[in-house]
């Protein structure tokens, strides 16, 4: 049976990402505080900024659903191909 080679992320890069999207919200929030603008249209930015961030979170955990779901049909898929292959006898000539 093979293996199937599972891709991996280095601690570095998730580090990474964490910090990116730490930096990121902090600035913006950062921006909406010192903003010079009525606060009705500062809280609105907010309100838009935390629809962004919660969408991109659902959108991630959708992408990766979707990927863990076609890995797990390829992996039955090919299972039933190798018992397939097990069982087959090219010389028996009664099926």
């Amino acid at each position: 049976m093979t293996k199937s080679v599972q891709p991996s992320q280095t601690g570095a890069f998730y580090a990474q990402a964490v910090a990116s999207f730490g930096i990121s919200v902090t600035a913006m929030v950062v921006a909406l505080i010192y903003m010079p603008a009525a606060s009705w249209v500062r809280a609105f930015l907010a309100l838009g900024l935390l629809y962004v961030v919660t969408s991109t979170v659902v959108l991630c955990k959708v992408v990766r659903d979707r990927q863990e779901i076609s890995e797990v049909t390829n992996r039955v898929d090919q299972a039933r191909l190798d018992k397939l292959l097990t069982q087959h006898d090219p010389f028996n000539l009664n099926p």
